[in-house]
């Protein structure tokens, strides 16, 4: 038979018949076992690196290590093969030397040229399983019926189908032991009485061995197709975890990054304004006592800003530093500071005027510096670029949601969207890391930012702590 006949794998364990379905895009799924498929006994190494993974998608360690063990297999089969020459042409060289009986040269080097191709096949039975196993059989049934000394040329044919069996060639294995078997049978059967070369007690053993070398062999098979899928899952499940802690230390940096924007960003915009104010009214020449005032104003504003900027980012970085301690009870800002909010932005020269639609509500940490944020990345907004006299911070409380909005009178921006930016992009992240969503644009008399934070999930389960209950009339 040829060797690129079918063969069929063993099935696999179920735990290991699926991909998660949660596994990263960039994750490949394990290849396939396919049919007749060299597997190798797992190479024993330590933990794969987390360096970057070659163009096979393995780890250079187990390239490597992969590389390295072929030459291993290699020895192996030459040194078997050697094994088992040596064997056999001992074996039929003392049978020679202890036998009575002659034969013809001829049938002497015809025997001898036998046994030299059934073992010399050996070198390469894995490359060629089913070739090699078909060879040595047609070895043995040339060698046995011409030759006088009978020696154990049948182990190269046994250790061929045994090598058929676990390289996957199960088929092209059973249909040899059954050859094997039939033929022998047939020809014990054509014998006359009294001149049977093996009774039936030994036919039975032959069948017995024959089916053990099969069995055998799909059973080493079916060992290492597993160990080969297990190994396979372990590094898919590595380089998940790889691309999933990635993507952790990513959304990590992007929330650190709008932290720290929202604090020093505010901040520093007021510190700027006010310092601008300040320059601009002593340009006019005052007085010393009234320069004195501006100045003191001036300065106090500054140091009132400055010192929350301080505080807010040491709370930040407090909370940042303590990763494996339980996250903060409260957050390091919350809508309940909304007044110190506006209070800063009115020492900048802006009137804000804040407004409270509804029933407020407690918020959990999370959700109420999210909210603040907003507010305060909104006000940064407006006091640097629109140039208003007056903006409007209005809480709309509802029963599942809380709506923000912050208008302001400035130049705003033309007509639809606002062009994307930083501070837009980084409140709306915020927005719809809670399931909502926020929007920002020109109205014709200002600028308007919109967001809306839903107040309980999808699954029922109220955000302030509390399960809310929809029933049906």
């Amino acid at each position: 038979m040829s060797d690129a006949e079918e063969a069929t794998d063993p099935p696999v364990a179920a735990p290991f018949a699926a991909p998660s379905a949660s596994v990263p895009a960039c994750v490949s799924p394990p290849a396939p076992i396919l049919p007749g498929m060299p597997l190798r006994s797992p190479v024993r190494r330590g933990r794969p690196s987390a360096r970057a993974a070659s163009p096979s998608g393995l780890p250079p360690d187990a390239v490597a290590a992969a590389a390295a063990a072929v030459p291993a297999v290699r020895k192996a089969d030459l040194a078997l093969t050697a094994v088992v020459t040596l064997f056999v042409v001992g074996w039929t060289a003392a049978s020679v030397t202890a036998g009575g009986e002659s034969e013809a040269p001829g049938r002497t080097a015809l025997g001898w040229a036998l046994v030299a191709v059934g073992c010399g096949s050996l070198a390469v039975r894995r490359r060629a399983p089913v070739a090699v196993a078909a060879l040595t059989l047609a070895a043995c049934a040339v060698y046995y019926p011409t030759s006088t000394y009978d020696g154990p040329l049948m182990v190269t044919f046994a250790l061929a189908l045994y090598t058929a069996a676990a390289e996957g060639r199960f088929a092209a294995a059973v249909a040899l032991a059954s050859v094997t078997l039939l033929a022998v049978g047939l020809g014990e059967i054509r014998q006359g009485p009294g001149r049977r070369q093996i009774d039936d007690t030994s036919l039975v053993m032959l069948a017995g061995w024959l089916v053990s070398l099969v069995a055998v062999g799909r059973a080493q098979r079916t060992r290492l197709a597993y160990l080969h899928e297990v190994e396979q899952r372990a590094l898919a499940a590595e380089r998940e975890q790889e691309a999933r802690a990635r993507q952790s230390a990513t959304e990590e940096r992007l929330r650190i990054a709008r932290e720290v924007h929202d604090v020093l960003g505010h901040s520093i915009s007021l510190i700027n304004v006010q310092s601008g104010a300040a320059l601009h009214r002593l340009a006019k020449g005052p007085d010393a006592a009234e320069a004195l005032l501006v100045a003191t104003e001036a300065l106090e504003a500054v140091k009132a800003t400055s010192k929350d900027a301080l505080r807010e980012l040491r709370g930040t970085l407090v909370a940042l530093r303590r990763a494996d301690e339980p996250a903060p009870t409260s957050p390091v800002s919350g809508l309940d500071r909304l007044q110190e909010l506006a209070e800063r932005a009115r020492a900048a020269g802006l009137t804000v005027v804040t407004r409270a639609e509804g029933t407020p509500r407690p918020l959990p940490p999370a959700l109420d510096l999210a909210a603040y944020r907003i507010v305060q990345e909104s006000l940064t907004n407006v006091t640097r670029h629109a140039r208003a006299r007056t903006a409007v911070v209005t809480l709309s409380w509802a029963a599942d949601e809380l709506r923000l909005c912050v208008e302001d009178d400035g130049e705003g921006a033309p007509d639809g969207p606002a062009p994307g930016g930083s501070g837009v992009q980084g409140m709306a992240e915020r927005a719809r890391a809670f399931g909502g969503d926020l929007t920002a644009g020109g109205t014709g008399r200002g600028f308007r930012v919109s967001a809306r934070l839903p107040l309980t999930t999808s699954t029922g389960t109220d955000t302030t702590g509390t399960t809310t209950t929809r029933g049906t009339a």
